[in-house]
């Protein structure tokens, strides 16, 4: 459930703009929609036929290019993501994310580790509760959610800390992000607001675009906060 709350740290560089192109899908894949979202990122929706019934990966872009991919499951467990590292859900979680709950109960708990390529891991705690509210983006009907993980080293100690606002998409069983904020372990909360504003399907204009356009005066660019959540 390790999905979203994408940290946009506070690097106040100035942007250096690239040249817009087309981003050029795997084999055997095929992008469903991309998302033009908030703090200058642009991403990918797709599915592969080599992956497991319901699975499907984001790729996110900001403007210095390829940043994050993630797999998710069909119950929007993070399974795997690649940045800086790899990292991957461990077997046997205590407490599986699970969107089918989330859409039946109105509220999914996930208590779940994950494993870095090094050997180096952390555990993620917390919640996704529907709010009841609904929005409208770009004509995509969305239902809000709230959302509150807690990340932890090995030792217990807390790493990290993220609630606020998400979006999900029941029939594509995805969590967009919204506005919210984090903790790194300082006790000093970061705002932050990935939330999509355009959604582009395929043979519209912009589709698979490798150039974000919102935020991107200021490049505020991207760590992925592992937060346990619906955008790996």
């Amino acid at each position: 459930m390790m999905r979203k709350f994408l940290v946009l740290a506070l690097v106040a560089t100035m942007a250096t703009p690239t040249l817009a192109g087309t981003w050029t899908k795997p084999a055997g894949c095929e992008v469903y929609v991309t998302v033009q979202s908030k703090a200058c990122r642009v991403s990918h929706h797709y599915q592969c036929s080599a992956d497991a019934a319901g699975d499907q990966w984001r790729v996110d872009m900001d403007q210095e290019g390829t940043f994050f991919y993630s797999r998710i499951d069909r119950e929007g467990q993070w399974i795997e993501s690649f940045g800086e590292t790899r990292q991957t859900l461990d077997p046997s979680p205590a407490d599986p994310a699970s969107f089918s709950d989330l859409l039946a109960l109105g509220i999914d708990t996930a208590d779940f580790g994950v494993t870095n390529d090094d050997g180096t891991g952390s555990r993620y705690s917390g919640f996704d509760r529907l709010t009841g509210e609904e929005v409208v983006i770009d004509g995509i009907t969305l239902r809000e959610t709230e959302i509150d993980f807690t990340e932890y080293a090995a030792d217990g100690t807390v790493l990290g800390h993220a609630r606020g606002r998400e979006y999900i998409h029941p029939d594509w069983r995805v969590f967009f992000a919204g506005p919210g904020e984090r903790d790194l372990g300082d006790g000093q909360w970061l705002p932050i607001d990935g939330s999509p504003v355009e959604f582009i399907f395929p043979g519209e204009p912009g589709f698979l675009s490798t150039q974000p356009i919102y935020d991107c005066d200021v490049l505020t660019a991207g760590l992925e906060l592992r937060r346990v959540s619906h955008e790996p």
